[in-house]
């Protein structure tokens, strides 16, 4: 019986999981709630469809997991319904090399699309500003 400073008490490799649960235990969502939130506005895909947040998930299943301009394909490794350490966490799951490196080209391009904003766009500088309200009288 593992003890109570076991960091992989919680790990269960021949039972099964609900998915909300082991998105939680894996440190994808801070609550429940906002994993079975997301499951339920499609941004969680299960082996290339979508899932609901009490389904059961098994070893070896993919996940598609959408969360803001990340998204990461990752096989599950292990099972828990228990929320441990994040180097335990990382454990749980491998992302793919396909998704890693599709997650770091699209990053860097929004690195780059940031990089070479014009200036003007956006606020106004000061002196346009004090331009508009010279033309507007305010």
């Amino acid at each position: 019986m593992p003890g109570k400073g076991d960091a992989l008490a919680g790990t269960q490799s021949d039972k099964k999981v609900r998915l909300d649960k082991w998105l939680w235990a894996a440190r994808f969502f801070k609550t429940r709630g906002l994993a079975s939130e997301a499951i339920k506005g499609g941004k969680i895909e299960l082996n290339g469809s979508r899932a609901k947040p009490s389904r059961e998930l098994k070893v070896d299943d993919e996940l598609q997991i959408r969360q803001g301009f990340d998204e990461k394909t990752v096989i599950v490794r292990d099972l828990s319904d228990r929320r441990g350490p994040a180097p335990v966490a990382r454990q749980l799951y491998e992302e793919t090399p396909q998704s890693i490196v599709q997650r770091e080209r699209i990053a860097a391009q929004r690195r780059l699309a940031n990089a070479h904003r014009e200036p003007g766009q956006g606020r106004p500088t000061k002196r346009a500003r004090r331009l508009i309200h010279g033309f507007t009288g305010k």
